[in-house]
């Protein structure tokens, strides 16, 4: 068969044995090699494909640790504080205050046909609006009539207006539930915290099926953001996978043009964990190119600017109240057990460093049971890990997956309201996961903020506030080492470093095509670089060509 061989500007492969290259062959969707013509042209026959010669080529960028829901949300109201690009290009505006909140909601509200229908919003921060938590009263404001729920933008609160709470039997007083805070009056303020608090409510405000299953537009326009973004491969974190979904998925991520590989987990909710060991294993039998699956997530705690994280001594600098546990420690371990003894990889989310320690004494517990030199089992944004947690993370042969994103997105309200100066400086600490010697991604956790690896990569190099704070100088990272971030090194984490994350002889032809050198352009400008769009499986997207 004729290979196809095309030149770029410039081809950063993450390989050190051959860290540029000036052409890359590709025959049956895998790569046959990185080189010169010269030497490419000893496999054979080729046909030289130049559309690529003015761009730089890089492996297709992993991103860790998202999810597809992102593509299900955009069919609601986007409320965030910050400007955000949907999967059709267009740049939303970020919503300042309280009032634009509302005003855009009821904006929506007005366009609604049916007077009974809910709306449904997401990505609210309240922590933005002058410390004020959003409550039932400001989403009245939207509609007394019909019911409101707005999806925070950590996903671990839902607020909700009055109407909603009536349908859902919790307008009363004497509820007694840690993610149900009350008001003076006694009645619940509509700010829903945790899975358990947010369920009852979603079937009244819009939210009536499971959003981390996503559904088949969101599925289609995730894949859009995949292409606009330079990723090839992209991990859906914490799926129930229901027998539904898993068939669309099945059948959508087949398609010829599909333009994504996606790693859905099965997450720990609604199964006891024997029977989480037992679908995870018929799910990795299903498993097909553009989706994997048979790995398992566990939520251990809730997110830091929420409130609901586990933080150990001394807790919330502005004294908050500890947070949620979303796991009893007791089923964490028997997780880890069952997983080890069945060659199953688990990936825990851990916010808060009292969340991470349970992590590490129950993994220590269970290896001594089940011992695993390659697990590869994976704490996932472990935010507030010191050095010592570090040390004994990789002492177990964990990897983890930090969240640098947040520097921008929150590193001001954490060094001021939630954690205090001190760990802020040192949260998601990539430069001591690296000197420890752990394996480490970075990640998006896309909705949580925007699908775009490059921009996390900036955020790891550069630690800047949204108001341009460099938050732990000391805890910056090369543009080398960041690179490696989101493409080997989550590869790393997915078991899927020997088909992706280098651009090498026998991996799958995925590549990032960019308009601008990521390793020249300098670390200020690197969230800056410019997609054309993806190769995948030796399938060419191109970003502009992405249908409305």
């Amino acid at each position: 068969m004729t290979a196809t061989i095309y030149p770029a500007a410039r081809i950063v492969t993450m390989n050190p044995a051959r860290p540029h290259a000036t052409h890359v062959a590709v025959r049956e969707g895998r790569i046959l090699g990185a080189g010169t013509l010269e030497e490419l042209a000893g496999w054979g026959d080729y046909r030289l494909d130049r559309r690529f010669a003015d761009k730089v080529l890089m492996p297709g960028l992993v991103e860790g640790h998202s999810h597809v829901m992102e593509g299900s949300l955009w069919a609601y109201v986007y409320c965030g504080f910050f400007d955000r690009m949907d999967p059709e290009g267009r740049v939303w505006a970020g919503l300042k205050s309280i009032d634009a909140v509302v005003e855009r909601l009821a904006e929506a509200a007005g366009a609604l046909e049916d007077p009974a229908a809910p709306l449904a919003g997401w990505s609210l921060d309240a922590i933005y609006y002058g410390g004020r938590r959003v409550n039932r009263h400001d989403l009245d404001r939207v509609s007394e009539e019909r019911a409101v729920g707005v999806l925070n933008a950590s996903g671990h609160i839902l607020n909700v207006n009055t109407k909603a709470l009536e349908l859902a039997g919790l307008l009363r007083a004497g509820v007694n539930h840690p993610g149900i805070p009350l008001g003076a009056d006694g009645l619940p303020t509509g700010e829903m915290k945790g899975p358990d608090a947010m369920a009852p409510l979603g079937v009244h405000t819009g939210f009536d099926r499971d959003l981390l299953a996503c559904d088949e537009p969101g599925l289609r326009r995730f894949a859009s953001l995949c292409v606009r973004t330079g990723v090839t491969t992209a991990a859906d974190l914490a799926n129930l996978l229901p027998e539904d979904a898993v068939e669309m998925m099945l059948r959508v991520t087949g398609e010829p043009d599909y333009p994504a590989r996606i790693v859905s987990l099965r997450r720990f909710y609604g199964l006891t964990p024997e029977e989480l060991i037992d679908r995870a294993l018929e799910l990795r039998g299903r498993s097909r190119d553009r989706l994997r699956l048979g790995i398992i997530k566990v939520v251990a705690d809730g997110s830091i600017q929420g409130f609901s994280a586990r933080l150990r001594w001394p807790g919330y600098y502005n004294g908050a109240p500890e947070g949620l546990w979303y796991v009893p420690p007791e089923h964490l371990l028997e997780i880890y057990e069952r997983a080890l003894a069945a060659g199953l990889q688990v990936h825990t989310h851990t916010n808060g460093d009292e969340a991470t320690d349970l992590a590490l004494d129950c993994m220590e517990s269970a290896l001594r049971k089940h011992p695993a030199p390659d697990h590869r089992f994976t704490l996932q944004h472990c935010q507030l890990a010191d050095a010592a947690q570090f040390r004994r993370i990789r002492a177990l042969g964990l990897c983890v997956n930090l969240f640098p994103n947040h520097h921008f997105y929150w590193g001001d309200q954490h060094y001021a309201v939630t954690v205090g100066p001190e760990r802020a400086e040192r949260m998601n600490a990539c430069a001591t996961a690296l000197r420890e010697g752990v394996p480490l991604a970075i990640h998006s956790d896309a909705p949580v903020t925007p699908l775009g690896p490059l921009f996390t990569a900036w955020c790891a190099v550069n630690r800047r506030t949204a108001s341009g704070r460099t938050l732990g100088e000391h805890e910056r990272i090369g543009v080398a080492d960041a690179l490696r971030t989101i493409t080997l090194g989550a590869a790393w984490t997915l078991g899927l470093d020997g088909e992706v994350g280098s651009i090498e002889t026998g991996k799958r032809a995925d590549f990032a095509v960019l308009e601008d050198d990521p390793e020249t352009v300098g670390g200020e400008r690197l969230k800056d670089v410019r997609v054309w769009g993806t190769v995948q499986g030796g399938r060419i997207f191109r970003a502009a060509d992405l249908q409305p």
